[in-house]
């Protein structure tokens, strides 16, 4: 019991890991919750069925599978950081200079907007994703692991080193840092930072794009809502690791999704969301700058 709740935790761990970037990635840089970043991750879930769907139509996934659900994730990656590239342009570059709370406000009102537009375009009843690998997988040390178990785990993982490989050593990951660090600084040694917020929210959405076409591979249904709750608990996971640290938002995921797995299994599945947050208490009474976070003093 206890490896298979582990494997689950990694499961579902691995898709806030990804969620939970894209909060950390706009902070650090903007000093910003994004609260629309839970509906971008939405919207990757309905691409990838409404794609998924037009590719069966034209018989191509009766030919080649693999190459119809690559094309269904690169394909929501590019329109979901469509989405989010627009987003930011909307509506947080005009109000860059406003104060804190308008872009928070701003924020609020997009997510709602996503939504709303969602139920509208699409309904307001479940969509159902089709099982595509099914029950088939192996046996582990008395626990069952299925493929897409696999599948999950390895994307999540595999997306976030090149991330870290991408921060850490590209060109743009220095801008980034720099930005991050002090944007009028960046600024003055001729880094473009507008650019550069741009392609955190395009790099933050596509990373949400990925996790919501796993979410509903893996679940099997999707609606308008579950940008709103996988939002919060991502929130939550990058909070709890240390908000404005990547590496933090990775282990809040992970963390994240441990401890739901087995609070579900050991205590009760119905109190399985509020273990998250109870623990995510216990962290910041006792380190209110989260797990990988700093904590910074301002002189004034």
């Amino acid at each position: 019991m206890l490896f298979q709740q582990i494997i689950n935790g990694l499961t579902v761990g691995g898709v806030y890991a990804l969620i939970a970037l894209g909060y950390t990635m706009v902070y650090g840089i903007l000093e910003l919750i994004n609260f629309a970043h839970g509906e971008i991750y939405m919207l990757g879930a309905y691409l990838g069925i409404i794609l998924f769907g037009f590719f069966t139509s034209v018989g191509l996934t009766s030919h080649s599978l693999a190459l119809s659900f690559a094309l269904t994730i690169a394909l929501s990656v590019l329109f979901c950081s469509a989405y989010g590239f627009t987003v930011e342009r909307i509506a947080y570059k005009p109000l860059r200079n406003a104060p804190r709370l308008s872009p928070l406000i701003s924020a609020i009102g997009v997510s709602i907007f996503l939504q709303n537009y969602v139920m509208l375009t699409q309904g307001a009843t479940d969509k159902v994703f089709p099982d595509l690998l099914g029950s088939a997988g192996f046996d582990l040390l008395g626990a069952r692991i299925t493929y897409l178990q696999v599948l999950i785990i390895g994307v999540s993982f595999l997306l976030m080193l090149a991330l870290h490989l991408y921060v850490t050593k590209t060109r743009m990951g220095k801008a980034m840092r720099a930005v991050a660090q002090d944007k009028v600084m960046a600024s003055l040694v001729g880094i473009n930072v507008d650019s550069v917020i741009s392609v955190t929210f395009i790099i933050g959405s596509g990373l949400a794009a990925v996790a919501g076409i796993m979410v509903a591979m893996y679940y099997g249904l999707v609606n308008y809502f579950i940008g709103y709750i996988a939002g919060i608990k991502a929130f939550t996971a990058a909070v709890l690791g240390g908000i404005g640290s990547i590496p933090g938002a990775m282990f809040g995921g992970i963390f994240l999704g441990l401890i739901e797995s087995l609070g579900a299994s050991y205590i009760s599945s119905e109190y399985k969301d509020a273990y998250a947050f109870a623990v995510l208490i216990v962290i910041l009474l006792i380190r209110p700058a989260g797990i990988f976070g700093k904590s910074t003093e301002e002189k004034v």
